[in-house]
């Protein structure tokens, strides 16, 4: 009798062990899919629940690594173009605040609030200059780490 419950005990280990690695596989396989549709925040977290629930599913762990880092580069390129776009408009403006300003002032006819406008303008200018640089580094950081793996 002991012997029969000790078998029923790993049969059942086994069978909890094999639906795990099917529940993950699902799990990466969702995570996949997102990240083709272009949902990387939404893959990048289905990983993090695998990664959280099935701590022994080494094999879809280990590809859940390298879709991460997919995920997050994709991500950050997204992010990057944007705010390259946006950091272009914003040193556009300034240059024409600025020369605008630069041109009133030797004419002795600059005002407070447009000098305080070319300030405000450089500002968002400097502010997307340091996120433009941050998404670089970013990404660069992450093909560091994906050539050592």
């Amino acid at each position: 009798m002991r012997k029969c419950i000790i078998f029923v005990a790993l049969a059942l280990a086994a069978c909890t062990a094999d639906n795990s690695q099917q529940q993950a596989a699902q799990l990466l396989q969702e995570a996949q899919t997102q990240y083709e549709q272009k949902q990387y925040a939404a893959a990048m977290a289905t990983i993090d629940t695998l990664r959280h629930r099935y701590p022994k599913a080494i094999d879809a762990r280990r590809q859940a690594l390298t879709l991460y880092q997919d995920a997050q580069i994709a991500q950050a390129q997204a992010e990057l173009e944007h705010t390259d776009s946006a950091l272009q408009r914003a040193t556009n403006d300034y240059n024409r605040l600025k020369a605008a300003a630069e041109r009133a002032h030797a004419n002795g006819t600059a005002t407070a609030s447009q000098l305080t406008e070319v300030t405000m303008k450089r500002l968002e200018r400097d502010s997307l200059q340091v996120q433009f640089d941050l998404q670089c580094t970013k990404i660069k950081y992450i093909r560091k780490k994906q050539k050592e793996d």
